[in-house]
């Protein structure tokens, strides 16, 4: 039961490290709710987007069965570089990112048609850096884990598109969610791939070891 525990534990962090932005995302768009676009179209695009990306880091997976489970372990040096890269970018680009990132999503919203895949898209195109912590994660589970990790991972965007459509009206929390998710989500990353060489034993193949 600890294992099932552990992996339970493991999908909670990558999921939620990786999606912090997108809650800000799902709050515009909840945001901007009419006749015409409607919570449904929120709800099934990000499920829908998601997928896309976890079907896009399954080769890590696959990958994991060929090579040795130590060798793909290194990929965790992938989410530590992400960490250390995003630690010391400055400020004024992470501002610079999010604002591009919320003013395409608004005009995604307006002009792509229909809602769905416009939601879809803008899914994709926010989280393509996932890929990086999804391919390392599911390249060093075995497929009970990857099965664990995808449950979370979908359960868990129910609850996020649920945590958005609460906080829609509150500006004031997202604007303390991107503010202080600038020191922490670089800093689980950091720990999601010390925690896959850790798991793998990879870090016996380091050098430094």
């Amino acid at each position: 039961m600890i294992p099932v525990i552990q992996t339970v534990l493991t999908g909670i962090t990558a999921f939620s490290a990786t999606n912090v932005d997108d809650i800000v995302i799902l709050m515009l768009l909840f945001s901007q709710r009419n006749a015409s676009f409607q919570t449904r179209h929120i709800v099934i695009g990000q499920y829908l987007g998601l997928t896309v990306l976890f079907l896009a880091s399954l080769p890590g997976f696959i990958g994991g069965l060929m090579v040795p489970k130590a060798w793909i372990g290194l990929l965790g040096l992938v989410p530590i570089g992400l960490g250390i890269l995003q630690l010391f970018k400055r400020d004024d680009e992470q501002v610079q990112w999010s604002g591009q990132s919320l003013k395409a999503s608004s005009k995604a919203v307006r002009f792509l048609s229909p809602q769905v895949l416009s939601v879809t898209g803008i899914t994709i195109a926010n989280g393509a850096d996932n890929i990086g912590i999804y391919v390392p994660l599911f390249a060093s589970s075995t497929g009970f884990q990857l099965l664990v990790i995808l449950g979370v991972f979908y359960a868990l965007i129910g609850v996020w598109c649920y945590a958005a459509l609460q906080l829609a009206g509150q500006p004031t929390i997202a604007r303390l969610l991107m503010q202080y998710g600038r020191v922490i989500v670089p800093v689980v990353f950091i720990g999601l791939g010390v925690f896959i060489l850790i798991e793998s034993h990879s870090y016996q193949l380091l050098p430094w070891f």
